[in-house]
């Protein structure tokens, strides 16, 4: 009866894995109560790896390359069965492969705005989205901590972790690189690579090695890109106050052409187009050439102030100098200041 059991048992020759499809990390050889014969053949292919497991505990973990099973390429498994000799009947043990290949184009991406310090700015609320390719390094680890005794586990039952993981770090790694935002944003490969060491020692845990990164944009939210421009624009003029100003009546041009034109079309448009830039060259002057005056003694300022200063003409220009305020185009303290240089040539 022995003999019988012995002839229907089936023996496995030679254990391999050919991958199908795509996405599949980890992959257990199907053993449903079959022996592996001693002197069988182990094939582990280009991008793979191979770990025999024996009752939950891994033992010998294997490269790419054929190989004789043998006490000889299983010492590990030797050790835990108590082998100290050739062993000669079929043995039992759960064997796994695992793809080593690039995993690439891992989509990643803020879906929120996350909000991170800045040097510049104090503090911004910014989105980034790009891509990155991952590997399997360690075989025995990844078994351990990720796919355990599952017949297969494919990349997108992982992909949600490490998209986490992406998005957790990204506010630590523009913390770590001393960089403010516009010169991450200006450089994006330098804001990926300090991602990238970031994230590494975070993924080697999970016997995972990020190959690479990509951040394909970083922007921000739409009300704080507009307080950049206009950071930008008053960083482009510097402290020419007549510059400025024509920045200022620049980006004021449609709230005038909408305000002057009102129902008139195309030539109530022209007619506050022209107000605009009217009001603003005269402001523009104006202000250039109190900045230009030198400075005199007081007692000269007084006696010379009156001189040729008409008071409807000082009321004309408080007058348009209270429309610009009131347009956005002049904040109070520039109105305050320029009323106050006004008013002194009443005196």
């Amino acid at each position: 009866m022995a003999l019988m059991d012995f002839i229907k048992k089936q023996f496995i020759d030679i254990i391999q894995w050919t991958e199908e499809g795509d996405g599949t990390l980890a992959w257990r050889f199907p053993m449903a109560g079959m022996e592996i014969q001693n002197g069988g053949t182990l094939v582990v292919r280009e991008s793979q790896m191979a770990i025999f497991v024996n009752e939950g505990q891994v033992a010998d973990v294997f490269g790419p390359g054929t190989y004789k099973l043998t006490t000889q390429t299983l010492p590990v498994l030797t050790y835990l069965k108590n082998w100290d000799k050739l062993f000669e009947s079929p043995f039992k043990s759960d064997v796994y492969f695992f793809s080593t290949r690039q995993q690439i184009d891992q989509k990643w991406g803020t879906p929120q705005p996350i909000t991170i310090r800045d040097k510049d700015f104090g503090a911004v609320r910014l989105r980034a989205f790009g891509n990155y390719a991952f590997r399997i390094a360690d075989p025995k680890l990844f078994h351990t901590e990720i796919s355990g005794t599952r017949e297969s586990y494919p990349v997108a039952d992982l992909e949600g972790q490490l998209r986490g993981l992406v998005l957790q770090n990204i506010s630590n790694a523009i913390a770590g690189s001393g960089l403010p935002f516009l010169d991450l944003a200006a450089n994006q490969v330098m804001f990926a690579d300090a991602l990238t060491k970031e994230l590494a020692p975070i993924f080697a845990k999970l016997g995972i090695l990020i190959e690479s990164l990509t951040v394909q944009n970083v922007s921000l939210p739409e009300e704080l890109q507009k307080i950049l421009d206009q950071k930008i624009g008053m960083g482009m003029v510097g402290n020419d106050m007549a510059k400025f100003m024509q920045y200022q009546t620049a980006q004021a041009i449609p709230k005038f052409a909408e305000a002057s034109g009102g129902g008139g079309g195309i030539a109530g448009d022209a007619m506050g187009l022209g107000a605009g830039v009217a009001l603003g060259q005269v402001l523009a002057q104006n202000l250039q050439q109190g900045l230009q005056a030198p400075v005199a003694p007081a007692a000269a300022q007084t006696a010379a102030a009156p001189v040729g200063v008409k008071p409807e003409e000082v009321m004309a220009t408080l007058e348009k100098l209270g429309d610009l305020k009131s347009k956005g185009i002049l904040t109070q303290e520039e109105f305050d200041t320029k009323k106050a240089e006004l008013l002194k040539k009443l005196v």
